[in-house]
């Protein structure tokens, strides 16, 4: 998915972020709504869909955590967050809660521009003309790999974008290792213990949704010393 295709919902009190954001998404390609607060989105989001939502944390009244968290609840439509607190805590608190990703501000617009372009690619894209899907078995849940989708029974298991890449990252080899330094590599992100440690939060997640035990996982297990790895039945 390019910019001229994408349609971006960009949430934050600060009217004048909120403006130059508009302006300079839009000169980029992107289709770009606005909204003030939480509430004022949730009456946007109740009308249209969205590519993708770069969302302010510190916002009055419902915080952006508080409102990622409630959104998960019904939609896993990609989720930025923005926030002025650079501790690490709190990037994890929002990627816990949901967010694909985060930035700190004061941040530079091309580096938003690159980081909204990776979490696109990572949204899986349908494929009206792909032959027998192949499927994972994982105890109840099944693994489209074809179609990126997700199956408890017949009820489809809602993933977020990232959640949908790393299933694709680890369907693509497995019963083998996937270091978190490559996760990180592949997921678009920069290097580092930080980086590293936000990957560890989204197998967690992930886990969630896999696992009968998620702390004792018997699908997506840990490898002392050598990663992650997908073990199907």
């Amino acid at each position: 998915m390019s910019g001229n295709e994408a349609h971006l919902l960009i949430v934050d009190d600060d009217e004048r972020i909120r403006t130059l954001l508009q302006k300079f998404l839009i000169r980029n390609g992107f289709l770009v709504s606005a909204a003030r607060d939480a509430a004022h989105a949730r009456r946007i989001l109740a009308g249209l869909e969205f590519d993708m939502i770069v969302l302010d944390v510190m916002m009055p009244g419902e915080d952006g955590i508080s409102f990622t968290r409630d959104l998960r609840q019904s939609i896993s439509t990609p989720i930025l967050l923005l926030t002025a607190k650079g501790e690490t805590d709190e990037r994890i608190t929002g990627l816990e809660a949901g967010a694909d990703d985060y930035m700190a501000k004061p941040f530079e617009p091309k580096e938003l521009l690159l980081r909204i372009n990776a979490i696109l690619r990572r949204v899986p894209q349908s494929d009206e003309d792909a032959g027998i899907p192949k499927v994972l078995h994982l105890g109840p849940i099944r693994y489209d790999v074809e179609r990126g989708e997700m199956w408890r029974g017949e009820d489809l298991v809602r993933l977020t974008a990232t959640e949908s890449q790393l299933m694709k990252i680890f369907s693509a080899t497995p019963a083998a290792a996937v270091s978190r330094n490559e996760l990180v590599e592949k997921l678009g992100r920069d290097k580092g213990q930080a980086q590293e440690r936000a990957v560890d939060v989204q197998i967690t997640r992930l886990r969630r949704k896999i696992e009968t035990d998620p702390k004792q996982p018997r699908y997506l297990q840990t490898v002392r010393g050598a990663g992650y790895m997908l073990a199907p039945d």
